[in-house]
């Protein structure tokens, strides 16, 4: 009975106490931590004691650790002794495993208790090894205040880590578990100096340390005031808490990089809010690893600006920043080629109203442009071509939990803003495609099928999940706990194949994401940017940048061979403002990230998935035969089957080259004959706008034409549009504006509303209008009896 009682009297939890979770950066420095739950700075448990420290502590507290069953009879005996002699404790015998204990226990001192901390001592011995109870010791010894254990002391009182500790600071170290009260800033440091000179002593005596490093020891000044726990990563810290617990945990976090990111962060929110924009978040991914290489979860602001809010895992309207999945998605079909011409003109699709940030219009533009300047039209315009569904499908399998409302519920809203995600989620999608596209380059054109696991903040997950042998293992507190953003929902994930490499694409083709990526190349860089970007040819990024309805979110997503950096600005609780705009706010955080890292090449052109093709230079179709100018260039292989381009034709023209004639009425044989670029009316009178050498189509030769042309028609607003009357500040009453494409811009145009005559113009055809509510027809005729005519509602 007296061998079960000694066998089961030690608890199998020895400390029952709670840790801090402490935040480290991938090369071992302190980011952050969070106080343990009881108010101590208690870091986990250390796995190693630094050799200066072991000395030190050996030869301060029990020279004999390696000796004793865990109790010292000549110790204890001596300590008696001096006590009786004395009248007081002026000594104790204690060895370091009795300390162990003791600290275990927190009970009052007394002879009972020695005993029972004697027993417990021999007990702790059986069971665990001298470096396991050396190890027990140092993290659980006081350092005074709320500061317990080793590496928290190291970290509060010099700045750095145990490991990095000098023989004075080590010392000093070892000395004070035994009065923890001896250190204050600026007080009491004389007593504590002289008690760690004396152990400096002891050691130089013992040969442990050399005369010159005894003397170097002593002119090492004790600390007269503490250090701070770095505040680097307070977001991910609390992130990586719920998912883990309290522990120990080693980020993928760039130590430098994370210190660069929160001046940034910090320089930024200071502009920003003097607009009143208080909330900000920057994430760098990195694309070698798949790994967070730095993380900003929120700006310095304020309690009442929810400063404690991780922005990063928040769903925010996403803007224009899946614009560039769409483009890929229509090139690796091979619906689009890189710069084909794609509709910019006014349109109003199930009543809804489409409009470009800048409310223009260009009638038609090259699909790339169309994305690196981030135009609506041209992009709803594709999506309805594409199909919702399908789109959204894409969505899905780039790993966008946030977008789950079924494709119906976005409609073609999805492209422009009407979808939810987050930073996080976002800059995960392009970190992808950056290294689907380095994989296919360097791996004999083949794609990793288990590529497109969720993004890692940790520096490896398998020491999170392991039981060492130590007292917090045993309670669990290593088991990684339950976070959405570490594991992707079953719904999403896409069905693994059995081989790691595969010709199959993941989501996109190489050629599609390289295509995309030489795409948002081409967009403005911020004001300043323009002239840096001729002289640093090497400094290449594709970016995008996204504003929500209401200028409430302001996105930045850039990427390169090495780096994803995903930037997000705007309120937490969702006021807009004004100025609040992807290029104007989040841009140039974007690029002061950018600016910092250093030169580096370009993707590779992945020529096994590109095919070598002619392409019409002006609407970048395929080639067709009456396209003059054309230009090889290289295209998705699934590219060639698109059609060849539709705009270019043959006209002909009179002898003198003035109209244009038939067969049927003119000499074949005086005929010119002039291949001409003949867009639709809408498109033609936009894109006339903007390019002074783009040729109207001359008018036919008078009765010579058997070809009934649409010479007009109304572009704004379009057939049976509800037109809102609104006032100005004034009170008056604001005019809808009609707007109308002619083949000829000289030729009059009546405007008639109801049958009733309103104004003549010549040149541009607009007309500003004021009607009464009601349904009204408005019809134009022009000088040959052309005529358009559509019907509106005014309420």
């Amino acid at each position: 009975m007296l061998g079960i009682w000694y066998y089961s009297c030690l608890p199998e939890q020895l400390f029952d106490v709670t840790y801090s979770t402490v935040l480290e950066s991938s090369d071992g420095q302190l980011l952050d931590a969070h106080i343990a739950a009881d108010e101590q700075w208690r870091f986990p448990e250390v796995d190693s004691v630094p050799y200066r420290y072991k000395q030190c502590v050996l030869q301060y507290e029990d020279a004999h650790f390696y000796s004793h069953p865990g109790f010292n009879l000549i110790s204890i005996f001596k300590a008696l002794k001096q006590n009786i002699d004395a009248g007081r404790v002026v000594r104790g015998g204690s060895t370091i495993t009795q300390q162990v204990i003791r600290l275990s226990r927190k009970r009052d001192r007394n002879y009972l208790e020695k005993i029972i901390e004697l027993i417990w001592a021999t007990r702790l011995e059986l069971r665990h090894s001298k470096k396991e109870i050396l190890e027990l010791y140092a993290s659980h010894a006081p350092y005074g205040g709320n500061v317990v254990g080793l590496e928290m002391a190291s970290w509060r009182y010099f700045g750095r880590k145990p490991h990095d500790l000098s023989w004075a600071e080590s010392a000093m170290l070892a000395v004070l578990p035994n009065a923890p009260g001896l250190i204050y800033p600026g007080q009491r440091s004389s007593i504590l100096k002289e008690k760690r000179d004396q152990l400096l002593l002891k050691l130089n005596e013992e040969k442990i340390i050399s005369d010159m490093e005894y003397e170097l020891a002593l002119l090492e000044e004790i600390p007269l005031k503490d250090y701070r726990v770095p505040q680097l990563a307070p977001h991910l810290l609390q992130r990586a808490r719920n998912a883990y617990g309290t522990q120990k945990i080693t980020s993928t976090l760039d130590y430098g990089l994370q210190q660069r990111l929160n001046t940034i962060a910090e320089n930024h929110y200071h502009k920003l809010a003097q607009n009143g924009v208080y909330n900000l978040s920057i994430l760098v991914l990195d694309v070698e690893n798949a790994s967070v290489a730095g993380y900003v979860g929120n700006a310095p602001t304020s309690a009442e600006h929810s400063k404690d809010v991780d922005i990063t895992t928040a769903p925010r309207s996403t803007g224009s920043v899946l614009k560039p999945f769409l483009y890929a998605s229509l090139l690796d079909e091979g619906l689009l080629l890189p710069d084909t011409f794609v509709k910019d003109i006014p349109t109003t699709i199930d009543g809804y109203k489409t409009e470009n940030y800048d409310r223009t219009y260009r009638g038609a533009v090259p699909a790339s442009i169309a994305l690196a300047r981030s135009l609506n039209v041209p992009a709803v315009r594709m999506l309805q071509d594409y199909g919702v569904e399908k789109f959204y499908g894409r969505l899905q399998d780039l790993h966008l939990p946030d977008i789950n409302r079924g494709a119906s519920t976005y409609g073609l809203s999805l492209i422009i803003g009407g979808a939810e995600s987050s930073l996080w989620d976002l800059s995960g999608a392009y970190l992808h495609l950056a290294r689907d596209l380095k994989n296919y380059t360097s791996q004999s054109s083949q794609y990793d099928q288990e590529e497109h696991q969720p993004v890692s903040y940790v520096s490896d997950d398998s020491a999170f999940t392991s039981t060492p042998l130590s007292d917090r293992a045993k309670a669990g507190v290593l088991t990684p706990l339950n976070d959405r953003r570490l594991d992707v929902s079953a719904e999403t994930q896409r069905p693994k194949s059995t081989e790691k490499w595969s010709q199959e694409p993941n989501v996109f083709s190489a050629a599609s994401i390289y295509h995309t990526f030489e795409a948002m190349k081409k967009v403005n860089r911020p004001e300043g940017e323009e002239i840096w970007h001729f002289f640093n040819p090497n400094r290449q990024i594709a970016w995008k940048t996204g504003t929500s309805f209401g200028n409430r979110d302001a996105w930045a997503i850039g990427v390169t061979p090495k780096y994803v950096i995903g930037v997000w600005a705007g309120n937490a609780d969702g006021e807009g403002r004004a100025d609040l705009t992807g290029i104007d706010s989040a841009a140039p955080i974007l690029f002061d990230v950018f600016n910092g890292f250093p030169e580096s090449s370009w993707f590779d052109k992945p020529y096994d998935d590109l095919i070598e093709l002619e392409v019409c230079a002006a609407s970048g179709h395929l080639a067709g035969l009456n396209c003059e100018e054309t230009q090889i260039q290289y295209i998705p292989v699934k590219g060639e089957r698109t059609p060849p381009c539709p705009y270019h034709q043959i006209i002909h023209l009179s002898e003198e080259g003035s109209y244009r004639v038939e067969a049927s009425c003119y000499p074949v044989e005086k005929m010119q004959h002039k291949t001409h670029l003949v867009l639709p009316p809408a498109m033609s009178y936009y894109y006339a706008k903007s390019h002074a050498s783009y040729e109207r189509l001359p008018d036919y030769l008078e009765n010579c034409s058997t070809v009934d042309e649409k010479m007009m028609r109304f572009i704004n607003p379009t057939h049976n549009t509800t037109i809102s009357i609104t006032k100005d500040k004034d009170g008056n009453l604001n005019p809808a504006v009609f707007e109308l494409a002619h083949r000829n811009r000289e030729k009059k145009v009546f405007w008639y509303l109801d049958d009733a005559f309103i104004q003549t113009t010549s040149g541009i055809h607009e007309l500003a209008l004021i009607a009464d509510p009601g349904r009204h027809l408005i019809s134009a005729i022009d000088e040959d009896g052309n005529s358009a005519k559509v019907y509106v509602n005014f309420e």
